[in-house]
This record gives structure tokens, sequence and C-alpha cells, in this order.
């Protein structure tokens, strides 16, 4: 959870509800959630994985779940950039403004 919370300070529309970061509008929820590798072979200074999971409001209402992408990169500022463009891109919006 501390990399979501790094990333609170880059996304300033973001809420942290303690389990994912969430950006939310009138038409999409983009989740951010955070999961360390189990993978005990690989060396202990990996950086958290950080999925990114995209919802496109339906016409009555309901989410419906879209695509995910998992970022992992030891840079939090590289981090931060590439999950904006991803989201950017998917959605067609910026998220330091509103989604």
């Amino acid at each position: 959870m501390e990399t979501l919370r790094l990333l609170c300070d880059y996304f300033p529309t973001a809420v942290f509800t303690g389990r994912c970061l969430v950006f939310i509008s009138e038409d999409w929820r983009v989740e951010l959630t955070e999961h360390k590798d189990s993978d005990f072979s690989m060396a202990k200074d990996q950086p958290s994985i950080i999925r990114v999971r995209v919802f496109k409001r339906a016409l009555n209402g309901d989410l419906i779940a879209g695509h995910y992408e998992d970022f992992q990169l030891a840079s939090l500022g590289e981090l931060a950039e590439q999950i904006e463009k991803y989201v950017q891109l998917a959605v067609g919006a910026n998220l330091r403004e509103k989604i």
C-alpha cells in the first residue's frame, strides 16, 4: 500500500480507500491496486505491481469491467507518468483534472 499512498500525491483527484486508489467520473471508474510478487526466487527489492483496471459506465448505470494492465516500474515518477498516459489513452481524459 505504500506505493499507492505515494501515488496519491501525484494524482490529486484520486481517492484512497485503504484498499485501492480510485478515480471516478460520470462515465468511468479507474482503480489502482497494489500487489506484491509472490515469486520468492526473485530478488527482494522488486517494486510492487500496480494493477490499473478501467470500468465504463453502461447506459443503465452499471459499471462494466474493461481491460486492465499491470505496471512494475522502480521509479515512482516514471510509474505515475506511464499510468497517467495509459489511462488518458484508455478513457480520453486527463487524470490530474478529471476522468
